[in-house]
């Protein structure tokens, strides 16, 4: 890698570190998280033209899916990459998941964010899946911005959600900007910090049409009150003044330590809002930071280059069938054809094709800095939480795979492309899209797989049929539950039980499958010596860590 030392390589490094900032957004199935991503990339010039995930009829799907299912079910199953450059800002944006049954994918990627902008339907409020996601979030401490979506449709009363974020959520909600009026009378937003309010009309989806009127002063002053009328501005000087007095200032230490989040509220269809929260967060959400890895933090001016693997995703380009390892830089700057080391193996590998994303298009990168994302051609080397390295003698924390809940037994009788069948299965299980099994007593012509939810396997069947045109049978299993037992550990105790199964993981761990907690329960009580942990890598989880379940 390029050496960092000096004062002009430093200095310019820093420059680069300083003007970049990489979040995911989070939320419940439906709450507008394309819609707000698409916007996002429309200001941003990344886009010329934005269209609704379910736009189907115009033949127009989301920049962000790019699976074929995907376009199909007018859903978003996988994450991606994107990024645009934006008032002197280098923007990042790691798309997720959001259907529940993909919670694992979307766990990994939040480990290569350093902000989350949390998305709620202004109508519905805190939903279950937002909830588990802002847990992760949680856990690992990162920032958390709050925009409140959709208020151009009939809204719950911002007051009590707000009220609701603080009691379900357990973090302190300060309102940055509050809503003029909802539904067909959304007219604009109160900025607090600033003093101004900012009037929107003529918002069109598709485009960044929208008008902004800027009035400053304060909420009763008659600047606001001829702007939107007597009535309403005397509303929203009274709920301003209970904000005041009884709500939480905003502290953008709390900010950063996780411990407040900053509310906005818009509407991503109409464009109203979307823009003066992306300037308003730029400027709060924080740069890439040092990381802590085995060996200490790692500072992402101070050491030379490192990165790791949060994803794998096989297929992106049909037409190559390839395989890309999805790389967030943490430290030094990356360099195309660099040699560096694979920590987990302790060779050296050759970094010499690079990309970087923008969902399914590519675009060759020679260079990159902390708080990138870059696609790494993966001949098969490489898995997900590996870390790479210019100096070598670290590692970052690994990412663990969670339990399944749902578990599919694979029918091989009548497949005539075994070796399709087997090379499909292995790859996408080291993707991480499902979690592969062998049965013991069976051998490995009986593979076995795991997925958190359904969905997951009707992808899987999916893509082994259109990129290994190999049509997949799954046959259910009556088991719930995964656990990996730890130390020593005798599988004839299990020999002949109908509620649990031994079978072995993809490196060869022992994992007991149980048909219910109940019998999870029961074991424990019967062997209380049996370690039985949720994830084959326990030493991942910190005590009170959030588990995905």
């Amino acid at each position: 890698m390029e050496s960092t030392e000096g004062s002009s390589g430093t200095r310019a490094l820093k420059q680069e570190v300083d003007r970049r900032r990489t979040f995911a957004i989070i939320s419940h199935p439906d709450a507008g998280k394309t819609t707000l991503t698409e916007k996002l990339l429309l200001f941003g010039g990344a886009l010329r033209e934005a269209g609704a995930v379910r736009a189907q009829r115009a033949n127009r799907h989301a920049t962000s899916d790019w699976l074929e299912l995907e376009k199909q079910r007018g859903i978003s199953v996988s994450s991606s990459v994107m990024h645009f450059e934006y008032e002197g800002f280098r923007v990042n944006i790691l798309d997720t998941p959001g259907h529940k049954d993909f919670s694992e994918d979307t766990y990994r990627t939040l480990m290569a964010a350093d902000a989350a902008v949390m998305l709620i339907d202004a109508a519905k409020g805190v939903e279950a899946q937002t909830g588990k996601l802002f847990q992760v979030c949680a856990m690992r401490k990162i920032p958390i911005f709050t925009f409140v979506n959709k208020m151009d449709r009939e809204s719950r009363d911002a007051l009590d959600l707000m009220q609701e974020i603080e009691e379900v959520l357990g973090i302190e909600a300060v309102p940055v900007n509050w809503p003029v009026g909802m539904g067909s009378g959304f007219r604009g937003v109160y900025d607090r910090l600033e003093k101004k309010l900012e009037l929107f009309s003529g918002g069109k989806h598709g485009t960044q049409l929208v008008n902004q009127v800027d009035v400053e002063g304060e909420p009763g002053s008659p600047a606001i009150q001829e702007a939107i009328g007597g009535a309403m501005a005397t509303q929203i000087e009274e709920e301003l003044e209970l904000l005041d007095g009884a709500g939480a200032e905003f502290d953008e230490e709390a900010v950063r330590a996780g411990m407040q989040t900053p509310m906005f509220f818009g509407s991503a269809m109409t464009n109203f809002g979307v823009l003066p929260f992306l300037d308003a967060f730029l400027k709060m959400a924080p740069k890439p930071s040092a990381r802590h890895a085995d060996q200490g933090p790692v500072d992402p001016v101070e050491r030379g280059f490192s990165g790791f693997i949060f994803k794998i995703q096989a297929n992106m380009d049909p037409n190559h069938r390839d395989r890309l390892a999805f790389m967030r830089v943490c430290s030094g700057k990356f360099v195309r054809g660099s040699t560096v080391q694979l920590e987990r193996t302790g060779k050296s590998v050759r970094l010499a094709k690079s990309t970087l994303l923008m969902a399914s298009d590519r675009e060759e990168v020679d260079e990159a800095f902390p708080g990138d994302v870059v696609g790494l051609h993966d001949p098969g080397i490489y898995r997900i939480g590996d870390t790479l390295s210019e100096e070598g003698g670290f590692s970052y924390p690994g990412i663990p795979s969670f339990s399944p809940e749902c578990f599919m037994a694979v029918d091989v009788s009548g497949v005539e492309k075994r070796k399709a069948l087997d090379k499909g299965l292995q790859q996408l299980a080291q993707e991480g899209a499902v979690q592969l099994f062998t049965d013991m007593t069976s051998g490995v012509a009986s593979p076995i797989m795991g997925a958190v939810g359904q969905l997951q396997f009707e992808v899987l069947v999916h893509r082994m049929q259109t990129e290994y045109k190999v049509k997949l049978k799954l046959g259910p299993l009556p088991y719930q539950v995964a656990r990996w037992p730890q130390g020593d550990f005798d599988p004839d105790i299990f020999r002949y039980s109908e509620t649990a199964k031994v079978v072995e993981d993809r490196d060869g761990r022992p994992v007991v499958l149980f048909k219910s907690l109940w019998n999870l329960d029961w074991v424990r009580q019967k062997y209380p010596d049996l370690e039985l942990t949720e994830t084959a890598d326990s030493h991942l989880f910190a005590a009170g860590e959030a588990k995905i379940n």
